[in-house]
């Protein structure tokens, strides 16, 4: 049974509790970027070059493997890491190398990073590197973007086309 005194108590908790809540749903204002700020958002998910190139087995080779195991070609499985850098007017904003993960390093990166940037007419290069065997890069995309304040501007790049999607 609840005390009289207990009741009130319970009441004034409560009554506290939810003005908290109250006034943080409000103040103090969060503001994510500047008058003069826009936003470059870049989201990547891909999968570096093998390291080496596929070897043909000899005969002796093969013999000496179960027969199961038999395949006239040996790959390995490790992926080269990936080097990005985004450049805006011939100043780097931002540069990762990205390691592949898994145990025999054979699986995609994923690359997720945002960067607030000063609004205007900017000249940008995306450069990345996803083959270790190639000196620089080996996809590159350059362009004219003209950032308005808190725009959105996202990078992306399609495996299947080889190219960057700037939206």
């Amino acid at each position: 049974m609840l005390s009289p005194k207990r009741l009130v108590l319970q009441i004034f908790n409560y009554a506290l509790f939810m003005a908290l809540v109250w006034y943080f749903s409000f103040a103090p204002p969060y503001i994510r970027l500047g008058a003069d700020e826009a936003m470059i958002t870049l989201s990547i998910s891909h999968a570096g070059e093998l390291v080496a190139d596929c070897r043909q087995l000899s005969p002796e080779e093969l013999a000496k493997l179960p027969p199961n195991m038999r395949l006239a070609t040996s790959c390995d499985r490790e992926r080269s890491p990936v080097d990005l850098e985004i450049s805006l007017d011939g100043d780097s904003v931002f540069r990762t190398t990205a390691e592949p993960p898994g145990l025999y390093k054979d699986q995609g990166v994923d690359i997720y990073h945002s960067i607030k940037v000063p609004t205007g007419t900017k000249q940008m290069l995306v450069k990345m590197n996803d083959n270790i065997r190639v000196k620089g890069p080996t996809f590159t995309h350059e362009q004219e973007i003209t950032l308005e304040p808190a725009q959105l501007l996202t990078i992306q790049f399609s495996t299947s086309t080889g190219q960057f999607v700037v939206k």
